[in-house]
């Protein structure tokens, strides 16, 4: 009899415990399911890249979070904006172009509600030479942009290796910015190249970051507003965001909601839009906030 109420003993002890895992299990997996888990030495959080791959990255607290409500994101005509909490539009609309955007009517995509561009001004070779290019449409796409009323900023393409040439990536894009009314950021992006060899792959988090603060800073000293171009697993995995905390940030995601647990001024949403006024697909992107 002794014998059988220990095994009685043992066997509830032994439900009681998995039990109690199951408890845990269904905690932990609500909290992936949310994007963020805590375990007892950090806080992560998870996203989704454009192919579809998840993956999970540290927060880092010494970055500052968005604080934006996505609630408040509301889409009117074809295009998302953000309201405040009264439900009035206090973000602005706008495109992005290059020169794979050959034909554009700017006074349609003008009356069609966009209020901003930003246009390439130009890039960098992918070769060992890495010469600078400008943009096939860049004159044409800023000067039919400014005389339609647009709002314009501008952005260049970098393959930069080192300081140096980051600073030759930003007088390049002064020279040619000079005599236009640029009103938006002048943007360095910086970013994955999947379907060539890019002359930066080897580059380490700490040349990207640095190459970010040369251009950034070399816009600032020209009087402009300067800003960096990122997507999800570039602000994980590739950029130190806690040297970059200063430097605004237009933030590339075309989930429904942005991802990003960091704080951004400008959202690229999607590479599909359609706007009166341009032949095929062009960005669409949402600005927050100037500051």
């Amino acid at each position: 009899m002794i014998i059988q109420d220990r095994i009685t003993r043992q066997k509830r002890i032994f439900a009681c415990i998995i039990a109690l895992l199951g408890v845990l299990c269904l905690i932990f997996f609500r909290e992936k399911e949310s994007g963020i888990v805590q375990d007892e030495e950090e806080e992560t959080y998870q996203f989704v890249d454009v192919m579809g791959i998840r993956h999970e990255a540290r927060i880092l607290d010494d970055v500052p979070k968005c604080d934006y409500d996505y609630e408040r994101l509301v889409e009117e005509n074809g295009y998302k904006y953000y309201t405040d909490a009264k439900g009035r539009i206090i973000s602005t609309i706008g495109i992005d172009v290059s020169e794979y955007q050959p034909s554009v009517d700017w006074q349609q995509v003008k009356n069609a509600g966009i209020d901003f561009a930003i246009i390439r001004v130009g890039y960098r070779g992918y070769g060992e030479e890495g010469r600078l290019v400008e943009d096939a449409m860049f004159k044409s796409h800023i000067e039919g942009a400014l005389e339609a009323g647009l709002e314009v900023g501008v952005y260049f393409f970098s393959q930069a290796l080192n300081k140096a040439e980051t600073i030759e990536e930003a007088e390049f894009v002064m020279d040619r910015i000079r005599n236009y009314e640029i009103t938006y950021p002048v943007v360095f992006d910086t970013e994955e190249i999947k379907e060539e060899t890019a002359r930066t792959s080897d580059l380490d988090k700490e040349q990207y970051t640095q190459n970010c603060i040369t251009f950034c800073d070399a816009v600032k000293d020209a009087g402009y507003t300067s800003m960096i171009y990122a997507n999800m697993k570039w602000m994980a995995y590739t950029l130190d965001l806690e040297k970059l905390t200063n430097y605004a940030k237009w933030y590339a995601d075309y989930e429904p909601k942005p991802q990003c647990p960091y704080e951004f001024q400008m959202w690229q949403y999607t590479e599909k839009g359609q706007v009166p006024g341009v032949d095929g697909n062009v960005d669409l992107d949402v600005c927050f906030t100037l500051d």
